[in-house]
């Protein structure tokens, strides 16, 4: 079950807002409730123990009133929203805030027994939270504070103020964590949907013409004018297409173009040796045509070695020999395997050299095919009774190579094509059946991969050079 990408980040996002609101109810909640019991303990503890040492002294001296002490109690038992009591050790309550707020005199009120009481229920803490053995109907915080008289305690100081009270207030700090995060999580729900048009939106585009690439079509482009990541995958993407549609295309014209060229010479090779089985070409004849079929089969060696070259060359790249050798002597060795056509056609080679020896590093036997092929070309289309001239030279540390004929040249709306596969110029195929369109292929792919460069300059009627360079010999350079 395919599950949309938004989706997903909406699901993440409603468990991330339910997550928090628990962790709230939880944690938090827990949290800031006991923070704020410390925290008035700690405020009531410092009011009891402030009573205990200047008015609950004072009145137990007597120099405070009754009528005073009470008055003082009762005011600051109604600012602190609690009882005021006063205890002596055996747990008689001697004063209670509350009484003295109804309007009852201390000096009349009957106050209660605690029996139960025991300072040593407070051992290791200055208050309590509990209903204090009974008085109170709701849990309630106590803090005690001895009052000392002739160094020794004889009384209590409590203040106790129900628990419902600091609860009403962490409830009141929670409202308002809950608030601060609703609007959080409203302000996240707004980049959500900031996201979904800013960035979903585009890559359900970017998906959608994927999956059409992936069928096949290269036609649709992604349509995202926008200069950020997204916008670079959508330009990559639309570069590619284009790529995979002109490949394909390349891939169609291949096809085309091999079996065009080797079903020609299959077609005359079947029909030859048909007719000289049937008796249709007499056995006087036949040599001949035996000539003929040989000349077609060394015409699809040669298409199908050159196939095999461009295969092998196209696969992770071209693996190299590199050495040291003379291009001088490569050079003149390779004319010497075209001396037989030279003779027919009555061309010459033109040989301007630099020095007797001229070392390079490169692999040896690929560049010798990319001489023999250039040389072969020149052969070709040359003019006959006309010279061809090949030419080294040396710049910035790099050897130029020249191969230039006086042929027929190249028509200009060809010259950026020749370096494609089995492309041949209309002249070519009227000059050169044998041709396979792939020689030039194979230069190119050769040249490049030892990183250098080769460039053509022709002009139609007169003539063509080709020019590639090779990185020059380290001993020539020293």
């Amino acid at each position: 079950m395919k599950t949309n990408l938004f989706v997903k980040y909406l699901t993440g996002f409603l468990c991330f807002i339910v997550l928090s609101f628990v962790i709230l109810c939880t944690f938090t909640q827990s949290a800031v409730t006991r923070y704020l019991e410390h925290h008035e303990a700690q405020q009531l503890y410092r009011e009891s123990s402030q009573i205990a040492a200047d008015y609950a002294a004072s009145f137990l001296n007597q120099s405070l009133s009754l009528e005073e002490f009470q008055k003082q109690m009762e005011t600051l038992g109604e600012y602190l929203s609690a009882e005021i009591w006063m205890m002596d050790n055996k747990g008689h309550i001697l004063f209670n805030s509350a009484d003295a707020e109804i309007g009852k005199s201390a000096s009349t009120a009957q106050y209660q027994v605690l029996s139960d009481f025991d300072t040593g229920d407070f051992d290791g803490s200055y208050y309590r939270i509990n209903d204090f053995y009974g008085c109170f109907s709701e849990k309630t915080l106590t803090v005690i504070s001895p009052v000392t008289t002739n160094y020794r305690v004889h009384n209590y100081v409590l203040i106790h103020k129900p628990l419902s009270k600091i609860t009403g207030t962490a409830n009141e700090v929670m409202n308002i964590t809950f608030f601060t995060v609703g609007l959080v999580c409203l302000a996240a729900l707004l980049l959500l949907l900031f996201f979904l048009l800013l960035v979903h939106r585009p890559v359900r585009k970017i998906t959608k013409v994927a999956k059409s690439y992936a069928k096949g079509d290269f036609e649709p482009a992604v349509e995202l004018h926008t200069d950020d990541e997204l916008g670079l995958i959508a330009n990559t993407m639309n570069y590619m297409a284009n790529e995979l549609g002109t490949l394909e295309d390349d891939q169609r014209k291949f096809i085309s173009n091999v079996s065009h060229d080797f079903r020609s010479p299959l077609t005359s090779i079947k029909g030859y040796v048909e007719a000289m089985q049937d008796g249709t070409i007499p056995p006087e004849l036949q040599e001949k045509y035996f000539n003929i079929i040989l000349f077609e089969t060394e015409r699809l060696t040669k298409l199908t070695q050159g196939i095999l070259d461009l295969n092998r060359f196209g696969h992770r790249g071209i693996m190299l020999d590199l050495a040291d050798f003379d291009i001088n002597r490569m050079i003149k060795t390779t004319i010497l395997t075209f001396e037989g056509t030279c003779s027919k056609k009555g061309l010459s080679f033109d040989l301007v050299l630099t020095g007797q020896e001229l070392f390079v590093t490169a692999d040896m036997s690929k560049i010798q095919q990319v001489l023999y092929n250039l040389i072969d070309n020149a052969t070709k289309f040359s003019h006959n009774n006309s010279a061809i001239k090949i030419e080294t030279s040396i710049k910035n540390e790099k050897v130029l190579i020249s191969v230039k004929d006086s042929g027929i040249g190249i028509p200009a709306d060809s010259i950026s094509k020749i370096w494609d596969r089995f492309y041949k110029t209309d002249l070519s195929r009227g000059k050169d059946k044998k041709g396979t369109g792939l020689g030039l292929s194979i230069v190119k792919e050769i040249i490049q991969a030892h990183n250098e460069h080769i460039n053509v300059i022709s002009t139609e009627g007169v003539g063509t050079e080709f020019i590639f360079t090779l990185p020059l010999s380290k001993k020539e350079v020293q």
